[in-house]
């Protein structure tokens, strides 16, 4: 007795989208900008990802699955979904780099958290970041001395700046 193995796809389930396009681009779009404005005015940046970030970023993700995607089936959707992300990035982008007001919109300022050897303990609270972190940070960089240092900024990216004295 012979077992065959026979492969049953469902080529327009597939290819052929269950909800319409329009819906998905719709759907894609206000939640990239959700999250994008959330993210933008509720965390500092990429460039320093912390546990808690990682986490943030990937509940995120999964809370915000079910919103652009509805119930989908078809690996058309999927790349129409993906698509509208894809450009909304790369249109902030680009218009950040064309505009003040999207690069304002884009990117924070940055934040000076030592002045003169001084760590600046207001600005530390606003951006949420310990004495304890920010030294830390400055080891990194090669200063084991807060009094080594002139100026210190949290950029819109993250990142920390360092001017030593």
């Amino acid at each position: 007795m012979k077992m065959i193995l026979v492969l049953s796809i469902d080529w327009e389930k597939m290819f052929v989208p269950s909800l319409s396009l329009w819906e998905i681009l719709l759907r894609g779009t206000l939640t990239y900008w959700f999250c994008f404005l959330y993210i933008r005015f509720f965390r500092r940046g990429a460039g320093q990802l912390g546990i808690s970030d990682l986490l943030l970023i990937t509940l995120i993700s999964d809370a915000a699955q079910n919103a652009m995607a509805g119930e989908y089936k078809s690996v058309t959707e999927g790349f129409v979904l993906v698509g509208t992300l894809v450009f909304w990035d790369y249109a902030i982008n680009w218009l950040g780099y064309r505009s003040i007001f999207f690069s304002k919109i884009g990117e924070p300022d940055p934040v000076l958290l030592i002045k003169d050897g001084v760590m600046l303990r207001q600005n530390m609270k606003k951006e949420l970041i310990s004495a304890e972190e920010l030294t830390g940070m400055l080891r990194e960089q090669g200063i084991d001395e807060v009094s080594a240092v002139k100026a210190c900024y949290i950029e819109g990216s993250g990142n920390i700046s360092v001017i030593k004295k």
